[in-house]
Formats: structure tokens, sequence, C-alpha cells
């Protein structure tokens, strides 16, 4: 299907201005992460599958990692369940990892692919459930986040199986540790290992908020790897933002040709970001 025929009528850039930078991004593999609270806005959530669709038909090679905090912190509170947080990294014991991998694996995963599946390009679920699960882990030195990990070991072959095959890898962020025990893994961390180790030309990681600011508030619309550091030593950036711009240091250090932290609030943001001059977000690069 011609991907004409998907571009969004409203809040996209015209197609027209686009054009010219399909070439740039054709065949390139493009890491996109989907996540905050664009995920619980039906409008948001349809545009960046769209987005998505999009992005395959015009010969992308796209992969769509997916969070799920605002539905893991809406089902917790219904079961009065307290969320504790370190750094930024979920605290998950035994009850809270049954509930991730409920929210993740049957509501999220699915209702993605799904979604993306009606804008007529081809999505596969990878979960550390099914026969497409990629994510080996380790746990996290810090003892007190509980059954939190990191990815250890990436099939990559599997991810090249589905990409090479025209269809959008739909990935959730948790991984089998021993025993065949699951793990929560954060979702910009598993983007940002995954986009390393494909060697992606982009990585986009979706936010709520335009992008990184400065002391003042002011956005800012590109970053060196130092000047993003120095961000979080004087604590310009905290809370959530800290391993958000930690993943993007150590994938442009590890090759990736640049990160972007985008506005998920803004509809059509991966449009934005990819196919106009402006961008839709924060560049992170060397």
């Amino acid at each position: 299907m011609d991907f004409k025929y998907l571009w969004p009528k409203k809040d996209a850039p015209q197609i027209e201005t686009a054009i010219k930078f399909i070439e740039k991004y054709k065949s390139k593999k493009i890491v996109l992460k989907y996540g905050g609270q664009v995920m619980v806005n039906d409008q948001l959530s349809k545009a960046f599958a769209q987005d998505a669709a999009i992005c395959n038909l015009i010969g992308i090679k796209n992969l769509v990692i997916h969070g799920g905090g605002p539905q893991i912190q809406k089902k917790l509170k219904s079961q009065k369940i307290e969320s504790k947080f370190i750094l930024g990294l979920r605290v998950t014991d035994e009850k809270v990892i049954k509930i991730v991998e409920d929210v993740l694996l049957n509501d999220i995963n699915p209702d993605l692919v799904q979604t993306i599946n009606s804008f007529n390009a081809i999505a596969e679920p990878v979960t550390a459930r099914n026969k497409n699960g990629i994510l080996k882990v380790k746990k996290v030195k810090n003892r007190d986040l509980g059954f939190v990990a990191d990815p250890e070991e990436i099939d990559i072959d599997k991810l090249d199986d589905i990409i090479n095959s025209n269809k959008i890898p739909v990935i959730a962020p948790m991984g089998l540790g021993a025993k065949n025990q699951v793990y929560n893994i954060n979702a910009d961390t598993a983007a940002g290992t995954i986009a390393i180790k494909i060697k992606a030309e982009r990585l986009l990681l979706m936010t709520d908020v335009p992008g990184v600011k400065d002391k003042n508030n002011n956005h800012i619309s590109k970053l060196t790897i130092s000047e993003a550091q120095k961000l979080i030593d004087n604590e310009t950036i905290t809370g959530g933002m800290i391993p958000k711009i930690q993943t993007c240091i150590s994938a442009v250090n590890n090759g990736v040709g640049g990160v972007v932290i985008i506005d998920g609030t803004r509809p059509h943001a991966v449009l934005h970001e990819l196919f106009t001059d402006e961008g839709a977000g924060t560049l992170i690069t060397q």
C-alpha cells in the first residue's frame, strides 16, 4: 500500500515537505519508544500507531518498544498497592511484578499490535512469554528494586527475521532470568540497548514533555552528550528524566546515530521529528 493514502489530514507535516526526508531514512533502522501519558490518550495513541505504520510502509525498518507506567500505576492504585521509585525506577516486588506482566503482556502489547495493524502495516508481538521473546536479563545491582533487571542478551536474529519480513516488532520491556522468572526492564533502557545492538540510525524516546529544558525552563533543541551529562550533574535534569538521558548518552556513545526525546503529547510527533527540519523534541548527538 502507498503510504500517501495513510498520511494524516491534520496535525502532521505537509507531505510535500516530508518527501525530501524519506530517502534519508529509507531502509534505515529506527527504534520508537512509546510511553508516558500518550499511552492513555486514545487520539495520541492512534496517531502514534499511524506514524509507526507509515514509517514501515515508506521502507523504514522501525521497531516499537512500549512502556506502561500510567496503566501499571492505575492498576496498582485500584488494588491499593503503594508505588515506590528509586532514581526513576519502579520498585517491583512479587505483587507488583504480576501486575506489570498482566498490564504489559495482556493489555498494552496486543492492543498496540492491533492498532498498528488497523493502519495496513503488519505488527508482530515480541514478549517474554511468546516465541518471539528476545530479552535475557541480569538483575540490577540495587537489590531494593526487586524484580527489576537490565538486558543482558538480545536475540538479534529473531528481531532481524521480523524486520526483514517487513513487519514491525512490538516489544514489551520484560525479560526472562534464571528459572524462567520474568523481570521488569525500564523501557527506555531496553530501547537504548536494542538500538545499540541493531546499530540504529535514530532512537526516539517519547515523553510527556517537549524535550529537555534548561534552568530557566526553556526548551533545548539540541545537546551534545557532554552537555547532557552536565545537566544531570548540576541537577537541571532530575527524577524519571535521569534514566532517559543516561540511555541517550549510552546509545550515542555506542554507535546510535542520534537520540531524540520527543514530545508525545503532540499528535504525529514521530512524523514531525523525522520529516521536518525543526523536529519535535531534543536531539542528543556526539
